[in-house]
C-alpha cells in the first residue's frame, strides 16, 4: 500500500507491470537492457618489469588510465585556455539509414557540420570532443558564454576548485558569488530514440549565439552553459533506446560501464553544473521533475527539492504557454511528478543522470519527458507527417524547458552558488542531514512524513589492505580506483592503526567521510535501506551497494577520526598485481580479473588444474605468462604445494543471454557466441561451444524440430548448461535436466540479498552477499543435487525493494534458507548449474561476476 497524499491533487500514474522483466514502465518507455562492466582493458603501468616478486604498480581508472576513453579528444593542456576554443569539426560521411532523418529531425552526420557554421556566427560557441560513444561516434560538448581571456578562465576555475575544496571560506567570499559563472548542463537524447532533445538544443545554440538583447548578454556573462548535443548517437543513428553495445545509459551511472556515461561524468566532475536538465520522451503530459518518493537519502534534499521543484514551476508555464492542447494537438498539460502524483517516479537510485549529478555539486537536476511519441510501433504505423507533427511539437517543449531553466538559472544565480557551496560545506564540516518539511523548504506544497529520507554517514570507511583483513586485493583496487574516478578522496596509511576500535594494517585506505562529495562515496559503499514498506511500487533498482557486491571487503567506522591516521592522498590505488618467485602458483577466481587471467592462460595453451577450494594451479614452469597477466589484470599468482585435480579447459561459450550479460561474459576473457531460438533454427553448429548459458531469447519449445535435436544432441553429448533465471529455469525444465522445482518470487523484487555460499566450485566462500532482480530459488531437490548457495535465514533482503505480491506469497520470508544457486549432472550426463539470483546484473555485483565464470568452467 501506497503513502497516501491528501495535500496534493490526484493524477493517475499510468505504469505497467512485467513480471517476467521484473521491471516497471511507463506506458509510453520500452524497457532498458541491463548492463555489466566492459572488458578489461590493459592497465597503464611504470616501464620496469616486474622483478622476482612480480609486483607491478597500477595507474587507476581514476587517473592515467581514465585518460584512455574519459577524457576529451582534444588535448588538454597544464594551462588554462580562453573562451571561445574553437574546434573544427570533421565531416561525418551522410548515412541515408539515420533514423531520425524520417522525423524531420537532425540527423548525426549533420551535427558536425551545424556546430561548425553556428561556431563562425559570434564569439560565444566552443565545441570540444568529449569523447566516443560504444559505436564510435564523437561526443560534441558545447560550451555556451561570453568571451573569457585565459587569465579570466583560470580564475573560473581557481572559483569553481574553491567552491568545492575551500566551501567554508568560498561562502565568505562576496567577490566570488559576485563573479563567479554558474555552470547549467543540458543533456540530450540519451536514450537514441528519444530525439527531440539534440535538435532543440542545436536551435537554442544558434539563438545564443545570434541574440544581441540584454537578457542574453546578461546570461551568457555571468554562466557557462554545457550542452551534450546528443549522449548516445549510437541509437540516434539506429533508432534504438541503447546505444552499440546494447546498454541503457541512463542506467548506467554509479557504476560507468560504458564510455558515454563516463564522458558525462567527466563533465559532471569538470565543469561541475549548478543546475541540469535531462531531456526525454514519451510521457504525455509532458513530465518535469521532481519526484514522488521515495527521494535519494544521500544528497541535500532540502537544497536540492527547492530549487528543482522551483525550476519546475518555471517549466511547467513556458511549456503549458505554448499553446498545445488536448483537443487542438493530442497534448495533456504538464506533470510535476512530485505534486501530482502518488508514487511510481522516483529519484531513489542513482543510476539516472538527474540523480547522480546532485552528488557532483547540481541543486536543481531535471528529468523531462516531451510528450509525443514517435518511436517503437509509432515510428513504424505513423504517416511521415504525423510523426514530423509530433517531433516538432516535441522540440517546441524541450526548447520551451531549455529556456525556462536558463532564465531561472540567471535570476537565481546567486542563492544556486550558495546552496552548492552549502553542499560541499556540510560534507566538509560531517553536518547532518536536514530533513525536509514546509518549514526548512518554503514555497513547497504538501512535503509530508512520506518525503523525509536521511540517513546518517559513518564518520570514515576503511578498505583494509591486503592480507587476512582483505577478501580481495584484485578487487579492493578496483573499488578504490572507481571511488576516485568519481570524485571520492581517498588517503592509504603509512603505518599500522587503530580505528573505531578495530585494527588495521599499512597500506588500508580510508575514505574519510568528512569531505565535499560524501554523498556519493556513501552510495557506492553503504549497505543501503529495505524501502519494501515505504512504497508500493519502484521505477526501477531500489537497493544497490558497491561496499558489499563489488568483492572487496569495506568497513564502515561509526567514530574516531581518520584525521588522527598517519595515510597520504592517493591519486590511484596501488597495483596487486604478484607472482611468487619459486614453485606452482595459485591464482583464485574470486574477481572477473581473476577468471580474465585464467582465460588468457588457457587461450595460450598453459596447464592449469583445478583445485578443492575453487582456485587453479598454474605450474611453474608457467611464470612467464603469469607475470604477462598479473601485470594486464592486476591479479596475484601466489606459491603452492598443492597438488591439483581435475584439468581446466578452455569453455567456448554459447550465450542466450542479455546484452550486460554477454558484455560480462566478454569482460571475463570468455569465448562467447551469442545464441537465440532464431539462430539455432537457422542450424548453428554446436561445434563451436561447450557451454550454454541461458537467461533469456531461448524457448525451446519455439524450436523446430531439427534444431530441437541438435540441442539435445549437445546435452547429451556431455555439453554443459549454465542457467540464471525463469529463463534457465524453462529449459532445465523443459529439457529434464535436473530435478528441482523452480519457484519465482515477486518480479517486481530487487536488491541485495544475504546468502550462504556453501564452498568448492562454483560459489567458493563467498562474500555472503548477492544481488536479485525478480528473484527465484529451488525446492523439491532431487537427488544429485547440490545446494552451492542458499539466501539467508530470517530476513535475507538487506537493501532495495521486495514484498510478497498481492496473493501474499513470493516474498523474502519465502525465500529466507531456500537454495539460490545449485548444481547437478543431468541423467543424459550433463553438467548444470542454475542460478537463481542475478550475478551479472549491469556493473552492479563486480564481485559476484566470477560465480559465473566458475559455473562455465564447471560444467565444462
Amino acid at each position: 500500500m501506497g503513502i497516501s497524499r491528501p495535500s496534493r491533487p490526484s493524477r493517475p500514474v499510468l505504469l505497467t507491470a512485467s513480471a517476467a522483466a521484473g521491471t516497471l514502465l511507463f506506458t509510453a518507455l520500452t524497457p532498458g537492457g541491463a548492463s555489466a562492466d566492459p572488458a578489461p582493458r590493459p592497465v597503464v603501468r611504470d616501464q620496469s618489469p616486474l622483478g622476482d616478486t612480480g609486483r607491478a604498480a597500477r595507474a587507476p581508472e581514476g587517473a592515467a588510465a581514465r585518460a584512455l576513453d574519459d577524457a576529451p579528444v582534444a588535448a588538454r593542456t597544464g594551462a588554462e585556455r580562453g573562451y571561445p576554443r574553437e574546434r573544427r569539426l570533421a565531416a561525418v560521411p551522410k548515412n541515408p539509414a539515420d533514423k531520425s532523418l524520417k522525423l524531420g529531425l537532425t540527423p548525426y552526420h549533420a551535427i558536425a557540420s551545424e556546430l561548425n557554421r553556428i561556431q563562425r556566427i559570434g564569439d560565444r560557441v566552443s565545441v570540444e570532443i568529449a569523447g566516443r560513444s560504444a559505436g564510435g561516434h564523437d561526443l560534441y560538448l558545447v560550451t555556451v558564454t561570453a568571451p573569457e581571456s585565459a587569465r579570466e578562465a583560470a580564475r573560473q576555475k581557481r572559483m569553481r576548485e574553491r567552491i568545492e575544496n575551500e566551501p567554508a571560506a568560498a561562502a565568505a567570499d562576496k567577490t566570488l558569488k559576485s563573479a563567479y559563472k554558474a555552470p547549467v548542463f543540458i543533456n540530450n537524447n540519451i536514450h537514441g530514440n528519444e530525439w527531440e532533445g539534440t535538435d532543440a538544443a542545436l536551435k537554442l545554440i544558434e539563438k545564443l549565439a545570434r541574440a544581441k538583447d540584454a537578457r542574453t548578454r546578461d546570461l551568457l556573462a555571468h554562466h557557462r552553459l554545457y550542452v551534450n548535443v546528443t549522449m548516445n548517437p549510437d541509437g540516434r543513428v539506429a533508432g534504438t533506446r541503447e546505444n552499440a553495445n546494447g546498454f541503457d545509459l541512463n542506467r548506467d551511472f554509479i557504476t560507468g560501464t560504458q564510455p558515454e556515461t563516463r564522458a558525462v561524468r567527466r563533465v559532471a566532475v569538470d565543469k561541475q553544473p549548478a543546475v541540469m536538465i535531462d531531456l526525454h520522451g514519451y510521457v504525455n503530459g509532458t513530465l518535469i521533475e521532481p519526484t514522488t518518493p521515495p527521494h535519494g537519502e544521500n544528497y541535500e534534499y532540502d537544497l536540492f527539492l527547492k530549487n528543482t521543484y522551483a525550476n519546475a514551476l518555471g517549466m511547467e508555464k513556458a511549456v503549458n504557454g505554448l499553446g498545445y492542447t488536448e483537443a487542438k494537438d493530442g497534448v495533456l498539460p504538464a506533470v510535476i511528478p512530485f505534486r501530482d502524483q502518488q508514487e511510481g517516479w522516483d529519484d531513489w537510485p542513482p543510476i539516472f543522470t538527474p540523480q547522480y549529478m546532485p552528488f557532483h555539486g547540481a541543486v536543481a537536476a531535471h528529468t523531462i519527458e516531451f510528450p509525443m511519441q514517435v518511436n517503437n510501433e509509432e515510428y513504424d504505423s505513423q504517416p511521415v507527417a504525423e510523426l514530423r507533427r509530433r517531433s516538432a511539437v516535441n522540440t517546441d517543449i524541450a526548447g520551451a524547458a531549455m529556456t525556462a531553466t536558463l532564465d531561472y538559472a540567471r535570476k537565481h544565480r546567486r542563492s544556486l552558488i550558495a546552496d552548492q557551496i552549502e553542499v560541499f560545506r556540510r560534507g566538509a564540516a560531517g553536518a547532518p542531514s536536514v530533513e525536509i518539511s514546509e518549514e526548512t523548504v518554503p514555497g513547497v506544497p504538501g512535503i509530508g512524513p512520506e518525503d523525509v529520507y536521511t540517513t546518517e554517514f559513518p564518520r570514515a570507511y576503511v578498505v583494509p589492505a591486503a592480507g587476512r583483513d582483505q577478501r580481495s586485493a584484485t578487487a579492493a583496487a578496483r573499488l578504490v580506483d572507481h571511488l576516485l574516478a568519481n570524485d571520492v578522496r581517498v588517503r592509504r596509511a603509512t603505518k599500522d592503526f587503530r580505528l573505531g576500535g578495530k585494527r588495521y594494517g599499512k597500506g588500508s585506505y580510508l575514505v574519510d567521510m568528512r569531505q565535499p562529495k560524501r554523498g556519493i562515496a556513501n552510495v557506492m559503499l553503504a549497505d543501503g535501506r529495505d524501502i519494501s514498506n515505504k512504497v508500493s511500487t519502484m521505477y526501477d533498482i531500489s537497493g544497490w551497494s558497491l561496499g558489499r557486491l563489488w568483492g572487496a571487503t569495506v568497513r564502515p567506522v561509526p567514530k574516531g577520526s581518520p584525521a588522527a591516521v598517519p595515510s597520504q592522498a592517493v591519486a590511484a590505488a596501488a597495483g596487486v598485481g604478484y607472482v611468487a618467485p619459486r614453485g606452482d602458483l595459485r591464482l583464485r577466481l574470486d574477481d572477473p580479473r581473476e577468471v580474465a587471467a585464467l582465460n588468457s592462460l588457457l587461450r595460450e595453451g598453459v596447464s592449469v588444474r583445478r583445485l578443492k577450494d575453487g582456485s587453479v594451479l598454474v605450474p611453474g614452469s608457467a611464470r612467464r605468462a603469469a607475470r604477462a597477466a598479473a601485470r594486464k589484470y592486476d591479479v596475484a599468482f601466489s606459491a603452492t604445494t598443492a597438488r591439483g585435480g581435475e584439468k581446466v579447459r578452455r569453455t567456448r561459450v554459447a550465450a542466450a543471454v542479455t546484452p550486460g550479460e554477454l558484455f560480462a561474459l566478454r569482460e571475463m576473457n570468455f569465448d562467447v557466441v551469442p545464441v537465440s531460438t532464431a539462430v539455432l533454427n537457422d542450424g548453428f553448429d554446436w561445434r563451436r561451444a561447450d557451454a550454454l548459458f541461458v537467461s533469456s531469447g531461448l524457448d525451446r519449445a519455439d524450436l523446430k524440430p531439427a534444431a530441437r535435436e541438435r540441442l539435445d544432441a549437445f546435452l547429451a553429448g556431455g555439453g554443459g548448461v549454465v542457467g540464471r533465471g525463469a529463463g534457465g529455469a524453462a529449459l532445465n525444465s523443459a529439457a529434464k535436466l535436473l530435478s528441482v522445482t523452480a519457484v519465482e518470487g515477486n518480479g517486481d523484487a530487487n536488491g541485495v540479498v544475504r546468502v550462504r555460499n556453501a564452498g568448492g566450485a562454483v560459489a567458493g566462500s563467498g562474500a555472503g552477499y548477492g544481488f536479485v532482480y525478480a528473484p527465484m530459488w529451488f525446492t523439491g531437490l532431487g537427488s544429485g543435487v547440490r545446494v552451492e548457495q542458499a539466501y539467508a535465514g530470517g530476513k535475507p533482503l538487506v537493501s532495495g525493494h521486495w514484498r510478497a505480491d498481492s496473493s501474499g506469497a513470493g516474498g523474502p520470508a519465502d525465500a529466507a534458507g531456500e537454495a539460490s544457486v545449485v548444481s547437478g549432472v543431468s541423467a543424459g550426463g550433463a553438467r548444470v548449474v542454475l542460478f537463481g539470483t542475478e550475478p551479472l546484473f549491469r556493473g552492479h555485483p563486480k564481485g559476484v561476476f566470477a560465480q559465473v565464470g566458475r559455473a562455465l568452467f564447471a560444467v565444462r
